[in-house]
């Protein structure tokens, strides 16, 4: 059976809720192509972990290895370093590792980010207008043209989700505090629907309460402090453009 029908396979699993059949079959092709595409093996593991979470276990093991192989693929390989380094980051912070996630990403940010064709659409999920306003003139002055507004939290998911239907890869731009649904639960139903979107979160509060900080453990890409510069917005958008060109 191809590595293809292997994930078609366990994607069906996934889909039907069949975490641990899908899980299983995700850490096989994962350690399979562990020596010949370390790229693969990471994402793949990344997959396994993701069904563990779905099924309520824990997945440690699994993201340990995906955050070691980002890190082995980003020294191994001179294709989107900067990438890999985000996806490692990323990896230790889910794992409470704080030191191994500030190493990384204070590596990928010394790199120099390439230029990137900009089409990607950009959500801005707020309720205060002014903010909004801000976010949105922010996005153009980077290049962005595609933006889409929501000031609450019903109607960016509903937005995103139509986004998702026309194939576009959105970034989000999401703010924690919403009428109807906070941030965290914002960001728990998109990544819930597409694990592999790049969200952007944006606070009043410190990074170190337990509401961010779980919502950042979540799968989130970025994270900016209110109040916020046209530069603290382009380094997150930038964190999410190299995650996302990692990941195509």
């Amino acid at each position: 059976m191809t590595s293809k029908i292997h994930s078609e396979v366990a994607l069906a699993h996934l889909k039907n809720r069949q975490f641990i059949t899908a899980h299983n079959l995700f850490l096989n092709q994962a350690e399979s192509v562990k020596k010949t595409d370390i790229l693969k093996s990471a994402l793949l593991y990344i997959l396994a972990a993701e069904c563990k979470t779905r099924h309520g276990k824990e997945s440690k093991n699994e993201i340990t290895q995906a955050g070691d192989l980002f890190l082995k693929y980003s020294i191994k390989n001179s294709h989107n370093v900067k990438g890999a380094l985000l996806c490692a980051s990323k990896c230790f912070l889910r794992l409470g590792e704080f030191d191994k996630a500030k190493i990384a990403y204070q590596k990928a940010r010394s790199i120099i980010l390439s230029t990137i064709q900009v089409t990607r659409p950009i959500v801005i999920i707020d309720d205060s207008k002014a903010i909004s306003i801000k976010l949105k003139t922010f996005a153009e002055k980077l290049g962005y043209s595609d933006i889409h507004v929501f000031d609450n939290g019903l109607d960016g998911v509903k937005g995103c989700k139509k986004l998702f239907s026309e194939t576009k890869e959105p970034i989000i731009l999401l703010d924690m505090g919403l009428p109807d649904l906070d941030g965290d639960g914002v960001a728990t139903k998109l990544l819930k629907d597409k694990a592999t979107l790049q969200i952007v979160l944006i606070t009043a509060d410190e990074k170190s309460t337990d509401r961010v900080y779980n919502t950042i453990s979540s799968g989130v890409s970025a994270f900016i402090q209110k109040p916020f510069t046209l530069d603290e917005v382009k380094k997150a958008i930038d964190v999410a453009e190299s995650e996302y060109s990692l990941l195509r």
